[in-house]
């Protein structure tokens, strides 16, 4: 009944109906971001291709998007000049995607890295032509709205105001990592004073605050990171108000005993910026730049003293519910199984969703209605139903046929054993429930390649 799964592990799920198909063909490595990789009316998806399979190797040179239905497949941006590019996610409503983009003309000391990349923006009804989000200004005294780093996974807000991303400094403490926010219409012009100084179209600042070695037992943190906005509205205050602008993280910490830990962070943005905020620049004593005006953090969980503390799990990217009452995450139960917990970003009450018999195996994404969690467990896609905890197993193969036939060189057979689990990188739900977005790795004696995937489900996780 449960396919490859073994009893235990299927103990507690109910399999529901959908069928899965194969959407892109051919050699190559794809990539689809956790979030955000279906265009408003669920029908194309975003992503990179690189070299390797594994996705390990950042050389992609092109943006596609494919059609789930026709599988026509558009190049929305050519890498020029040696420029790499990848990790692209598309705006809620319009025709805009953002993506990295490496350097170009790389050079042994500039070359593409967690600190010499940009966000770019191409309107897919124009492959090609992209506007830069974030200005880069190397030569201090820093410039208001710019950066002196990289940014990386760039994510829109539920309205597709506001930018989040993760940056990285190219001058003080590179190996640290904080999360940074870009804001349209503030066109930011910065000098000529270094070659790789260039203008930015949005306004950037970094919003958390990191130190090289965090105090032991305290909520200062190293690394800031696998940020998602909270609630399509931000979360509601206990006066009954909204905090209307909020991102959660990962944070990094150091215990009490001098050990390493993640937890869950929560930094609470101003609604809008006045010029107070927005002619803000300043470097820290440490040569750091600080965190924008208004913005507040602060540490949601404390788990240190379990079995098992801290974030823990393959790597996942915090999601919160549309109505922004709870942040998922995972989290080892006192088993050592990684499964999906999640906690109130106002009170900061803990609670575990999932008891499943083996670890979560994906990153994760919520239903517009709050009441399905699209993930992998043993590398099948599952749905966690956020009211129970009960995980409900997606079993229907009859794309499975379709896949081997697409990896077949010449008449050569192909086995059922040559296609591999899903990918952890992603598991999408469309935005009109209908859907769900993953990548299988396939092989043959030609070798392994990455495909897209859909799930097709009988009734949708939404509403219109």
């Amino acid at each position: 009944m449960f396919g490859n799964f073994p009893s235990s592990a299927a103990d507690n799920m109910r399999p529901v109906s959908g069928e899965e198909r194969q959407v892109t063909r051919g050699p190559g490595g794809r990539i689809l971001t956790n979030t955000g990789v279906w265009s408003p009316d669920s029908q194309w998806l975003v992503y990179d291709v690189r070299s390797d399979p594994a996705g390990d190797v950042f050389d992609g040179s092109r943006i596609e998007a494919v059609h789930v239905d026709t599988g026509e497949v558009r190049v929305l941006y050519q890498g020029v000049n040696g420029a790499n590019c990848g990790v692209a996610t598309h705006h809620p409503q319009l025709p805009l995607v953002v993506f990295i983009l490496g350097p170009e003309h790389p050079t042994v000391d500039w070359r593409y890295g967690p600190n010499h990349r940009q966000g770019v923006v191409v309107d897919t009804r124009f492959p090609g032509v992209f506007t830069r989000l974030d200005a880069l200004d190397l030569i201090p005294p820093p410039t208001p709205g710019a950066l002196r780093g990289g940014t990386h996974v760039h994510v829109w807000d539920a309205a597709g105001d506001w930018l989040v991303f993760t940056y990285n400094d190219a001058i003080t403490e590179p190996g640290l990592r904080d999360i940074g926010i870009a804001i349209p219409g503030h066109k930011i012009n910065v000098k000529p004073s270094h070659p790789r100084n260039h203008a930015g179209e949005w306004f950037c600042a970094l919003v958390t605050r990191t130190v090289p070695a965090p105090r032991p037992g305290s909520d200062e943190i190293k690394r800031a990171n696998e940020e998602g906005w909270i609630g399509t509205s931000g979360y509601t205050l206990e006066d009954g108000s909204r905090q209307r602008r909020a991102i959660a993280f990962q944070g990094q910490i150091v215990t009490a005993q001098g050990e390493e830990a993640t937890e869950v962070f929560v930094v609470d943005l101003p609604d809008q910026l006045d010029d107070d905020v927005r002619n803000f620049a300043q470097l820290s004593a440490a040569g750091r730049i600080e965190p924008l005006l208004g913005s507040r953090q602060r540490r949601l969980t404390r788990t240190t003293d379990r079995r098992y503390p801290g974030i823990q799990g393959t790597r996942h990217w915090l999601r919160s519910s549309p109505d922004g009452a709870r942040i998922a995450f995972l989290m080892k139960d006192d088993s050592g199984i990684s499964q999906i917990w999640t906690v109130s970003p106002e009170t900061g009450e803990t609670k575990q969703l999932t008891r499943n018999s083996s670890d979560i195996s994906s990153a994760f994404t919520w239903s517009s209605d709050g009441r399905w969690i699209a993930h992998g467990l043993q590398g099948r896609v599952c749905l966690t139903d956020t009211a129970t905890g009960e995980t409900r197993l997606l079993t229907n193969r009859r794309g499975v046929t379709e896949l081997q036939e697409s990896n077949r060189p010449g008449s050569e057979d192909v086995s059922a054993n040559d296609l591999g689990d899903m990918r952890k990188e992603a598991c999408v739900i469309s935005p009109n429930g209908s859907r769900i977005a993953f990548v299988r790795s396939t092989g043959n004696s030609s070798g392994t390649t990455n495909q897209i995937c859909v799930i097709e489900l009988e009734n949708k996780l939404s509403e219109d």
